[in-house]
């Protein structure tokens, strides 16, 4: 986007990191993707771990405990312009926790783009990410069209967490926060002009 279409104020966006599996590989996916919504200049950016929200009970019930963790996620979520979300595939699908999280919020996600990064073996988690696109319709949410995806996402990070060939990755995140942007200012006017009902 260059600086005459850039917006009066930055989109905020807030990333979701979708798995709080023991072990589990995601920071360091998140640690490339944060550096780049971070470096991107018509972005502001807020963090959600799913890691840190264990004391959501699937049950939905608002528990003391689910009323303490949801009073640090619910307001980045809900001031956020757009999201991305950052899954890994376990068994063909997107962990549990990221469900649970989605589904504690509602209007939280109404109309707002979400951009989706994923990580996994062979599919590169593009499972989970074709089963998010059907929820955060369900939610009102606008997927955006690009995502990047990780195919075999052990073998393409090195010991220290870098990129051994960003090359196409990061054209990818290009492309992809470039379309959030779009959407995130399309929508955010649509919604100031005209509340989804």
């Amino acid at each position: 986007m260059d600086t005459e279409t850039a917006p009066a104020r930055p989109l905020t966006v807030t990333v979701v990191i979708g798995s709080n599996r023991h072990g589990r590989f995601g920071p360091v996916v998140a640690d490339w993707l944060l550096t780049h919504v971070r470096d991107h200049p018509d972005l502001a950016l807020q963090v959600v771990d799913v890691a840190d929200t264990g004391h959501l009970p699937t049950t939905l019930a608002p528990t003391p405990e689910a009323t303490a963790a949801l009073a640090d996620i619910t307001p980045k979520l809900s001031s956020a312009d757009a999201f991305v979300v950052l899954t890994p595939e376990y068994n063909h699908s997107y962990p549990a926790g990221l469900k649970n999280l989605i589904d504690w919020h509602f209007t939280e996600w109404r109309a707002k783009p979400v951009a989706l990064v994923s990580y996994g073996g062979l599919a590169g988690g593009l499972r989970a990410v074709e089963h998010l696109r059907q929820v955060f319709a369900e939610l009102h949410a606008v997927t955006v069209r690009d995502t990047v995806s990780f195919h075999n996402a052990g073998a393409s990070f090195d010991d220290d967490g870098r990129l051994k060939d960003p090359t196409a990755p990061d054209a990818a995140a290009k492309a992809m926060l470039d379309q959030l942007v779009w959407w995130g200012l399309a929508l955010r006017e649509a919604r100031d002009v005209r509340p989804l009902i």
